[in-house]
């Protein structure tokens, strides 16, 4: 892919896109692409990180693994969003593993150009504090949910997050990635998972058609997972 190719790409991706054109052309010698298929690993817990990631398309798995291999899946990373952010400010190694959930590609930028970027833009540090604070606050959340939500409720706030309210009460909300990982990520065995879609299933609040799944009424389903 050319340089002018990369320069568009960094400029359409939310972090980047306010930057001048001078700031874009600094920042192309330290990024280089990252193309993978899917299950390839990007790497490994442990490896060292100098740098932060943009997915331009695909999605990618943050996960880590126990002694015993049972996997959990920490975040799934979407086109436009970015990841190592704040292991690359810290130089430790990285405390997850990464992996392609799709064929997919990524730009990986260095961490000087990142320094020298948010030297001479104070706009473009305060871009990158908010996303680590999102992510900050992301994780808490996580830690709220697995401590005292239980796992109805747990699904029904994930699957409410991927609704718009502005499209009525009744709305599909097709799963990204399969229901393993939605599992890992909400902190519930598969099976938990499925056992869930089918009480709420039976109780009349959404239908399972794959990895669609229709939310039959918004209000009844947020109501449910109130009580």
């Amino acid at each position: 892919m050319s340089q002018i190719d990369i320069a568009a790409l960094l400029h359409h991706q939310p972090m980047f896109h306010q930057l001048s054109d001078a700031q874009i052309q600094a920042l192309l010698p330290a990024t280089r692409e990252v193309r993978g298929q899917k299950g390839q690993v990007i790497f490994h817990r442990g490896d060292p990180c100098d740098g932060l990631y943009l997915v331009v398309y695909g999605r990618v798995k943050l996960a880590i693994t126990s002694a015993q291999g049972t996997e959990k899946v920490i975040e799934i990373i979407h086109p436009g969003q970015s990841f190592a952010e704040a292991v690359m400010f810290l130089g430790t190694p990285c405390p997850v593993m990464a992996q392609f959930l799709e064929d997919g590609l990524l730009l990986q930028v260095d961490a000087r150009s990142i320094d020298q970027a948010m030297s001479t833009d104070p706009a473009f540090a305060r871009r990158l504090l908010a996303g680590l604070s999102m992510r900050l606050h992301s994780l808490i959340r996580d830690v709220e949910r697995y401590s005292i939500e239980s796992s109805t409720q747990r699904v029904l706030g994930y699957l409410l997050q991927c609704t718009d309210p502005e499209h009525g009460l009744q709305q599909v909300v097709t799963l990204p990635v399969n229901k393993n990982l939605i599992a890992s990520r909400l902190n519930l065995t598969p099976e938990t998972f499925s056992r869930v879609l089918h009480q709420l299933s039976d109780a009349g609040l959404l239908t399972v058609n794959g990895r669609d799944i229709t939310l039959l009424d918004l209000d009844k389903v947020r109501g449910f997972g109130c009580s």
